[in-house]
Order: structure tokens, then sequence, then C-alpha cells
């Protein structure tokens, strides 16, 4: 029966890591996730555009107090009360204080939306607010793919997720389930819109993404400080299952402060065995515990140590292509190009690609360099944005490359890929004159591997898996 967990120790965290890493989990993000600790209290963007709204619309709210997680929907339906509101004008109204919120001079992403960006492996996220912070967190590390469902759009508007998203490194798609803010009545505000979002979804309405939702119901959710009622909570959970919740099959996870609903709880206990409730930690306390364990097993002092030990005896190469690129400028296309190596056939182990966005510390960098000497090919990649820095870490993995490939005959060791639009080897001034002069120049605009350079990559890849068989 459903219950909630009781401890979440080592074992938990431990198979939720793999299923995430798998593909198999999909985060579904609710406003409780955006907020912030201000004066020793969290405030959540909810509250402040609710305060926002009130406040421009000089309504006085005389002692009373919002509904707790529900004070956006509650202020605007004392607004919809006042009959000199036009409640059509309130769309436009929280679209403003949402634009404006966020272009403040002091404003930060959310701590927790930037950790949860972070995790690469999440392909597939959800939003249950109209805002476009998750995707701007996420574009940090990745190109975003947005997917809004509103029954109100324009059909030249609408979306679906793609049919090749799974072909696409380096992308992540994010679905707005109940509309994107914009100064039109197309996402929910209050709630008679949310009911009329789910009324459109559950009716395959207009501009329903059923690719997406199909993908939802094959996966297993992590719903993160939604703030939802009772009906909607059922109602999403049965959305976003294949078939009725006592014969579910994938698994469900609540985290979620407000979990003591006895209704509610007793119906998931009687009816949704594979939903678990989880209140140990708030959302945001549970994603930065989430973040801090996925990135400990990512580390490359993790990932070398899992490849050691997978290939302990065997061939002491055991990294065939080390990724040598600027952290601060070329992440998001590095990720691109590591995915394309994956599609090729390498597993993650076969790649040395370091994703901390910091210098390496001295443990590090041994590894680093222990890697260098041992990986079968070495990719520098190359942009004018990286070419602009005189001092950076990633030339002393150039340098160590370099006085590598002097003891080398006979086969390529270091291929140059460029990752600007632009394919002119002779524009950049810090790449070495040798590597101009001798070597062919690969071209991954963004990190994404023209026909040529992919075809190149597959064929190493492919006498690569030739001398393992010798």
């Amino acid at each position: 029966m459903a219950q909630a967990i009781n401890e979440l120790d080592d074992r938990f965290w431990n198979r939720l890591i793999k299923a995430i890493d798998d593909g198999r989990v999909v985060p579904v993000v609710g406003g409780q996730l955006l907020s912030w600790q201000i004066g020793g209290s969290t405030q959540t963007l909810q509250q402040r555009i609710a305060a926002k709204l009130l406040a421009n619309n000089d309504f006085d709210l005389n002692g009373r107090v919002l509904a707790p997680m529900q004070e956006l929907h509650h202020a605007v339906s004392l607004l919809k009360a006042d009959a000199d509101i036009n409640v059509d004008n309130l769309y436009a109204d929280i679209a403003d204080a949402l634009e404006a919120e966020c272009a403040g001079p002091d404003f930060q992403l959310p701590t927790a939306l930037q950790q949860l960006a972070a995790i690469s492996s999440f392909k597939l996220l959800v939003s249950l607010t109209a805002d476009t912070l998750l995707a701007q967190a996420l574009r940090k590390r990745v190109a975003v793919n947005e997917i809004v469902h509103s029954p109100y759009l324009p059909t030249s508007e609408a979306g679906d997720l793609p049919a090749d998203w799974l072909k696409r490194p380096g992308e992540a798609n994010v679905l707005y389930l109940f509309g994107k803010a914009q100064a039109a009545q197309v996402y929910a505000i209050h709630d008679e819109d949310t009911l009329e979002y789910s009324h459109n979804l559950l009716a395959r309405g207009a501009n329903v993404p059923a690719r997406f939702l199909g993908e939802l119901q094959q996966r297993s959710l992590l719903f993160l400080g939604s703030q939802f009622p009772d009906w909607l909570s059922r109602f999403l959970l049965r959305l976003t299952n294949q078939n009725r919740l006592s014969e579910k099959r994938t698994s469900a996870w609540l985290v979620n402060d407000a979990v003591s609903q006895s209704e509610f709880n007793t119906f998931l206990q009687e009816f949704s065995r594979e939903t678990k409730l989880i209140n140990q930690l708030p959302p945001a306390a549970f994603v930065d515990e989430l973040y801090r364990r996925w990135q400990a097993k990512h580390t490359p002092a993790a990932e070398a140590a899992a490849g050691q030990e997978q290939n302990q005896g065997g061939d002491p190469a055991s990294v065939a292509f080390f990724i040598s690129y600027s952290r601060a400028t070329d992440l998001p296309a590095a990720e691109k190009l590591f995915q394309i190596l994956q599609e090729q056939g390498l597993t993650a182990r076969e790649i040395w690609f370091d994703r901390e966005a910091i210098e390496p510390g001295g443990d590090f960098q041994k590894l680093i360099f222990d890697g260098i000497k041992s990986c079968r090919y070495f990719l520098p990649l190359i942009s004018a944005a990286a070419d602009r820095f005189d001092e950076k870490f990633f030339y002393r993995e150039w340098d160590a490359a370099i006085d590598r490939s002097k003891a080398i005959r006979g086969r390529e060791f270091i291929l140059p890929i460029i990752l600007d639009e632009d394919y002119r080897p002779q524009a950049y001034s810090r790449v070495p004159d040798e590597w101009r002069s001798r070597i062919d120049f690969g071209h991954a605009p963004g990190g994404v591997a023209n026909e040529r350079t992919r075809d190149h990559l597959k064929n190493l890849i492919r006498e690569l898996r030739r001398r393992e068989q010798v």
C-alpha cells in the first residue's frame, strides 16, 4: 500500500539516482521550489506576484491572509469578486509582474531550480507554474525546447515533444502543463482556469501534447513542491498513468510540505501502492540533497573510479575519448558532443567528460592528466569565446596532449573540433600552430557534429571496437 517513506537512506537515494540516470524519472516542478530565504523565512515567487498584483490594483486585504501555497489564485479570486476590476486584464498584469520581478538587478534564480537544472540526466521536465524560471535555469547548461499546453493558444503556437527527442543530444524538453505567462488568456491564473485546462487534457481537446503525455505515462514522476488541492493531485496522478492507479506500474514520489491531507493520504494508501509520500525534507532541501548525491556520483573522480573498477585487469587505456573544453564558455556544446559520442556506441565510462564549472583541485588534476595519458583520442573543443582567455586550465590539458603526441606514430591522437558556426581554423590565435598545419579540424557548431565529423568519429569508434576484439 502507498505510504510515507520513513527513512531517506542511502539505498533510497541510490535507487532514485540510478533511475534518473537511466532516463526513467521526470521531475514535475511546483511553486514551492520557486522560493528564496529572506530574513530567516521562506518567500515564494507566488507570494511576491500575489502581493504585487494586489498592490497594483489598490486592493486592501483588511487583515485577511492569503491561502498558503495558493496565494496567487486566492488573490485573483478576491480581485475577480470586485466589480470594478476586469479579470481579463489580470493575465497581462501577472505577466508584467513576473517580468518585472525577474528583471531586477538583484534577482537570482532559486537555488533549487539551478540545482535541478544541473542534473544533466533530466531530458524531460514538467512545470506546473506559468513562469519561465525553470527554462532559464536549464539554458545555463543546455538548449531548451519549450512545449506549452493551452487550449487557447493559436494552433500555430502549439507544439508537442519532437518524435526524435531521444536523438537530440544537448537538449532538454519542458512542458508547461497549465500554460505559459503572456499578456493574453493563455495560462491558468485561478481555480476555474485550472479546471478547464485539466478538462482539456482529459478530453484530448485543443493543443494537447499527446506525445509528451505518453512519455510521462511510461516513466516515474518526481513531484517537487506542487501546491494543488486534493482533487487536482489525484487527477494529475491518474493523467500521467496508463492504467488505473490501483494497477500502477511506475513509481511516483510526492515531495511536499503539505502532505498531511488525511483524505488524500488515505486515498493513496488504498488505491495507489506505487505512490510514495516524502515529508522528511522540504522540497528545496530534498533537491539540495539529490543534487549533492548526484554530483558526487558524477564527478570525474567517481566516474574514473567506476571505470577503473569496470576495466580492472583489462586494457589500461580505459578512456576512449577525452573531451577538453572551456567550462566557462562551452559546457552546453560539450554536453551535446558527449551525447553524440554515446549515440555512436560509446558508454559514458569510455568518455572523459568533466562537467565541473570550476578549475579542478590537485587530486582532480592528477586524474585529468592520467586520463590524457591513457585515452585513445584527445578532443580539444575550440571556440571564439574560449580563445579570448589567455589563462585557463584547458590550455594545460592541451599541453599534456601535445607532449604525449610526440611519442605517438602512425595514428591519430589529437582531433580538434571547432564549435563556432564559421569553420575557420586559422581564426584562433591561441590554437597551437602545429595543429593548424598538420591536423584536419572537425566541425560541430554548438556541439552538433556535421556529417563529415560524425562519420569520422564513427569510423574511429569502429576501429576501436576492432582493436578490442583482437
